[in-house]
């Protein structure tokens, strides 16, 4: 059995408890501390899941026996506390994005180079059971060579049901930060690396109206693009479609679409773990609902977790990687770079595709 890795969850709101539940099922995993600006809410954390210690961030990141900090603050924090993490000799787990500014997220990953320990970074939903049978059928000739591919992400935004949904709609913030991160983290892990984008936005309602909570009825500003269409070359030939929108009150498309030469995939919502996955051949002519391989299909966030904890003690690479959402990061930001410059941009980072999941071993390993 690999010995126990000792995490700390810095962030106690709403995602927490589905980390701290999930990681239960790892052999490799033993949550030490649980830490909070708000007292209140680490020590009703703890106190729910077993936790021995709730305390501060502060003394959280001072615990010689931590070896990985799991950051769930809101975005605008995930570069200090990750770079306070890598200085005290941690390595860091980020929720996404990595960071809001691209210059934060290199100086981490380059932190983290120096000092010989990890970055990851969700999402890890790539690693479940519906997007590794995508990864599987593209990698096994199902759909042929992958020549396009699309992903929508439409709604009308968060305000009709979140309370301070302001964040939503300031810089770090909008469509493409929000959920962006699920849908090109799907296309770069299934076809591979960006090369080059373009892009055309627009920020359609100057202002929005909250619509629960006491401040029900207020009024927010609105200080960046709400409607992000994309246009993805990847390094590999293929060519994508990527909208992202706050401004869509319904719609009929699919989440994600991979177009072959010899069929055509049809991919899960990229913020869920499991399926459907469906697969349309010419010589059946109707889709086909696959079977998932046999891996989690259950909201499983903390699986990038464990992943990074076990190659932390056999030296491989850990796949929700600091790589993989540097990319992922500078996309974004290059996607509203082309459309405020009206350009083709190139891209300044590249990726490695994660290796496929291990599908023979017991559930809570991930390692022999």
């Amino acid at each position: 059995m690999q010995q126990k890795t000792k995490i700390g969850i810095v962030g106690c709101g709403n995602i927490s408890g589905t980390y701290l539940k999930v990681a239960r099922t790892f052999d490799i995993l033993e949550v030490a501390a649980c830490a909070d600006v708000i007292p209140e809410l680490a020590q009703a954390k703890a106190a729910e899941y077993g936790v021995p210690k709730a305390c501060s961030p502060d003394e959280l990141l001072a615990d010689p026996d931590i070896e990985i900090v799991v950051n769930l603050t809101p975005p605008a924090a995930h570069a200090d506390i990750a770079i306070r993490a890598l200085e005290a000799g941690k390595s860091i787990y980020n929720e996404k994005p990595l960071a809001v500014a691209r210059e934060d997220a290199r100086r981490m990953l380059q932190l983290a180079a120096d000092r010989h320990l990890r970055v990851g970074c969700a999402p890890d939903t790539f690693m479940g059971a519906g997007l590794q049978t995508c990864r599987k059928l593209i990698d096994d000739g199902a759909i042929g060579r992958p020549i396009a591919a699309t992903a929508f992400m439409l709604g009308r935004g968060p305000e009709p049901w979140h309370p301070n949904p302001e964040f939503f709609y300031q810089r770090g913030g909008g469509p493409m930060f929000d959920m962006g991160p699920y849908y090109l983290t799907a296309l770069v892990t299934l076809l591979g690396p960006v090369k080059r984008v373009t892009c055309a936005t627009q920020m359609s309602f100057p202002e929005r109206v909250i619509g629960s909570g006491p401040r029900k009825g207020n009024k927010i500003a609105v200080e960046i693009p709400t409607h992000i269409v994309g246009v993805l070359e990847f390094a590999a030939g293929a060519v994508g479609t990527l909208i992202t929108s706050f401004d869509v009150w319904a719609h009929q498309l699919p989440r994600i679409e991979i177009y072959g030469t010899d069929g055509t995939l049809s991919a899960p919502d990229p913020n869920t773990f499991g399926g459907p996955v469906k697969l349309w051949r010419p010589e059946k002519k109707e889709w086909e609902e696959m079977p998932l391989l046999p891996l989690r299909a259950e909201n499983s966030r903390s699986l990038g977790v464990a992943d990074m904890a076990y190659a932390l003690r056999s030296g491989r690479p850990h796949r929700a990687s600091g790589a993989l959402a540097y990319h992922v990061l500078d996309l974004m930001h290059t996607i509203h770079d082309a459309a405020r410059e009206g350009l083709h941009i190139s891209m300044a980072s590249v990726c490695e595709r994660p290796a496929p999941m291990p599908l023979d071993l017991p559930p809570g390993q991930l390692d022999e």
